[in-house]
Protein backbone atom coordinates (compact mmCIF):
# COMPACT_ATOMS: atom_id res chain seq x y z
CA UNK A 1 0.00 0.00 0.00
CA UNK A 2 1.11 3.27 -1.23
CA UNK A 3 2.53 5.94 1.64
CA UNK A 4 -0.90 8.56 0.68
CA UNK A 5 -3.49 5.42 1.11
CA UNK A 6 -1.92 4.40 5.03
CA UNK A 7 -2.82 7.99 6.01
CA UNK A 8 -6.49 7.97 5.37
CA UNK A 9 -8.61 6.22 7.66
CA UNK A 10 -11.49 4.34 5.75
CA UNK A 11 -14.67 4.91 6.93
CA UNK A 12 -17.12 2.03 7.62
CA UNK A 13 -20.36 1.29 6.06
CA UNK A 14 -22.58 2.38 7.73
CA UNK A 15 -21.26 6.08 8.66
CA UNK A 16 -21.04 6.28 4.89
CA UNK A 17 -24.45 5.51 4.80
CA UNK A 18 -25.48 7.60 7.59
CA UNK A 19 -23.40 10.47 6.04
CA UNK A 20 -25.26 10.07 2.50
CA UNK A 21 -28.32 11.46 3.83
CA UNK A 22 -26.78 14.40 5.04
CA UNK A 23 -26.79 17.89 3.75
CA UNK A 24 -23.79 19.37 2.78
CA UNK A 25 -24.06 21.92 5.65
CA UNK A 26 -25.20 18.97 8.19
CA UNK A 27 -21.88 17.63 6.60
CA UNK A 28 -19.44 21.19 7.50
CA UNK A 29 -21.21 20.99 11.12
CA UNK A 30 -20.12 17.81 11.91
CA UNK A 31 -16.59 18.33 10.47
CA UNK A 32 -16.50 21.77 12.47
CA UNK A 33 -17.17 19.72 15.35
CA UNK A 34 -15.04 16.86 14.72
CA UNK A 35 -12.31 19.33 14.32
CA UNK A 36 -12.91 21.78 17.48
CA UNK A 37 -12.66 18.22 19.51
CA UNK A 38 -10.07 17.47 17.98
CA UNK A 39 -8.52 20.82 19.18
CA UNK A 40 -9.53 20.06 22.97
CA UNK A 41 -7.50 17.01 22.98
CA UNK A 42 -4.27 18.19 21.43
CA UNK A 43 -4.29 21.12 23.85
CA UNK A 44 -5.07 18.98 26.31
CA UNK A 45 -1.79 16.59 25.50
CA UNK A 46 0.32 20.01 24.97
CA UNK A 47 -1.06 21.09 28.47
CA UNK A 48 -0.03 17.83 30.26
CA UNK A 49 3.36 17.82 28.30
CA UNK A 50 4.18 21.51 28.93
CA UNK A 51 2.43 23.18 31.83
CA UNK A 52 4.71 25.92 31.82
CA UNK A 53 3.86 26.95 28.56
CA UNK A 54 1.92 30.79 27.78
CA UNK A 55 -1.10 30.55 25.81
CA UNK A 56 0.33 31.72 22.82
CA UNK A 57 2.86 28.84 23.16
CA UNK A 58 0.24 26.37 23.05
CA UNK A 59 -1.62 27.86 20.14
CA UNK A 60 0.97 27.80 18.23
CA UNK A 61 2.13 24.36 19.27
CA UNK A 62 -2.15 23.36 18.30
CA UNK A 63 -1.45 24.67 14.97
CA UNK A 64 1.54 23.15 14.17
CA UNK A 65 0.53 19.65 14.78
CA UNK A 66 -2.73 20.22 12.93
CA UNK A 67 -1.34 21.13 10.08
CA UNK A 68 1.08 18.21 10.28
CA UNK A 69 4.22 20.91 10.29
CA UNK A 70 3.06 23.17 7.58
CA UNK A 71 3.43 26.03 10.49
CA UNK A 72 6.79 26.47 11.61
Amino acid sequence: MSDLLQKFEMIDNTMAEILRHKTEVERLRIAGRIWKSARVIVRGAILTEHPEWTDQQVNHEIARRMSHGAVK
